[in-house]
């Protein structure tokens, strides 16, 4: 790592354990405030790694499966401590160390359906109390005797999860957890924002070593390979999102939309980067433009408005504005200087444990923003055939302003 190797006390803060029982009781209390009864996390989802530590395998393209992955995760009632049910083969591959708290294990030749409800029944069975809107028991009042479950589950749990429940479970109420776990998740404490700044410091390393290598006849399959490579080398266990490496200008129709390509590039391009690290599970996102050879007036134009735009963006992020009100004020820059059109995006998006974290910088999030959330502000001009330029930086909110924790400069660059 980069920061940690420079200063020792913050070294200690980044490898410290995280509090898990004090973020599991933070959700109990959203549980109850929620009238939900039971929630499930999936496993290789950021939630479940949030609340109690049981990290995820790094993406795939294509689907990895195994008997019985959709019964892997852990239900979570107001307090209780977590039951885990998980495969005997995530067991053996993803927690060597294994977990802290009780599991229920499903083999290969389990019915995977079976387990996951003696599971649940044995889960509610122990519970101490019975949530808001819950099914009572003996100690509560005659009149909410009948009344339904409340059960939540993240969005992205398996299709598999959430029929076994409703079959199993059929006058309970399904809702989706994420807005409950997102409340808690998006601000962060100390730790996380010691992570998230080693994770910047990693890109801003990388763009520093890698700046010089932005000439005419590299390829930005070269480039976006060595990206990858030094993050690596820097204590990033992959990429937090695939790696974009492309070039636009007047001699070229290519789009932002493909990222990286073998082609070699050329004199007259502006080559963005889009790339992110890993510390801890969190990540950042960065992004630059770097010029090759003497860039034309449209380009050095463009970049000053897409500078001013971000630095708009950051000026109107304020604790109580809404990431519609950021977005407004970053895209009304580059409205004005003519390029509206060709600004295509949103200006950004909170980050942390996952790189798209709720609210998002856009025109539609209604929000108000707190102090302690982290977000991109990202603006953009893409026009095929004439000019590309990005810069995205990660900036931390708090009660006096607005700062990026990015060091790299954003000052135009011509190679």
């Amino acid at each position: 790592m980069l920061t940690s190797d420079r200063q020792p006390n913050l070294r200690a803060a980044l490898e410290a354990p995280f509090d898990f029982a004090a973020r599991q009781q933070k959700l109990w209390g959203a549980l109850d405030t929620a009238g939900v009864d039971v929630l499930f996390l999936p496993a290789s989802q950021s939630d479940l790694e949030y609340f109690t530590g049981v990290s995820r395998r790094a993406p795939s393209f294509g689907e990895i499966g195994y008997t019985n992955h959709w019964i892997s995760g852990a239900f979570i009632s107001p307090g209780e401590a977590p039951l885990f049910v998980l495969t005997r083969h995530f067991q053996e591959f993803d927690l060597p160390e294994g977990v802290a708290g009780d599991v229920i294990t499903a083999t290969e030749t389990d019915d995977g359906g079976e387990v996951f409800r003696r599971a649940f029944d044995s889960y509610r069975a122990r519970a101490k109390r019975v949530a808001i809107g819950a099914r009572p028991n003996e100690e509560h009042c005659e009149h909410e005797k009948g009344m339904s479950e409340r059960i939540a589950l993240a969005s992205r749990s398996w299709a598999e999860t959430t029929i076994e429940l409703r079959n199993h479970r059929p006058d309970a109420e399904l809702i989706v957890a994420d807005t409950i776990t997102n409340g808690i998740r998006r601000i962060k404490d100390e730790q996380e924002i010691a992570l998230m700044r080693e994770s910047a410091a990693i890109v801003d390393a990388v763009m520093a070593a890698v700046t010089p290598h932005v000439t005419a006849g590299i390829t930005e399959l070269d480039l976006a390979a060595e990206v990858d490579l030094r993050m690596r080398k820097l204590g990033s266990p992959g990429a937090s999102f695939d790696t974009g490496v492309w070039a636009m200008g007047p001699a070229l129709g290519r789009d932002a939309s493909v990222r990286v390509s073998g082609n070699e590039l050329g004199a007259g391009s502006g080559v963005s980067f889009d790339f992110g690290a890993i510390t801890r599970g969190y990540c950042s996102d960065f992004g630059r433009t770097i010029h090759i050879g003497e860039p034309n007036d449209e380009y050095l134009a463009v970049y000053d408005i897409v500078m001013a735009a971000q630095e708009a963006g950051r000026s109107a992020a304020v604790v109580g504005a809404t990431g519609g009100d950021v977005h407004r004020a970053a895209r009304a820059v580059i409205e004005e200087a003519g390029y509206g059109d060709w600004f295509r995006h949103r200006t950004g998006h909170c980050i942390g444990l996952d790189v798209h974290e709720l609210p998002y910088i856009s025109e539609e999030d209604t929000t108000p923003l707190e102090a302690g959330m982290l977000f991109t502000i990202e603006p953009s001009v893409f026009w095929p055939g004439r000019v590309g330029v990005r810069v995205e930086d990660v900036f931390l909110l708090s009660e006096t302003g607005c700062a990026s924790i990015n060091e790299h400069s954003n000052d135009l660059v011509a190679n």
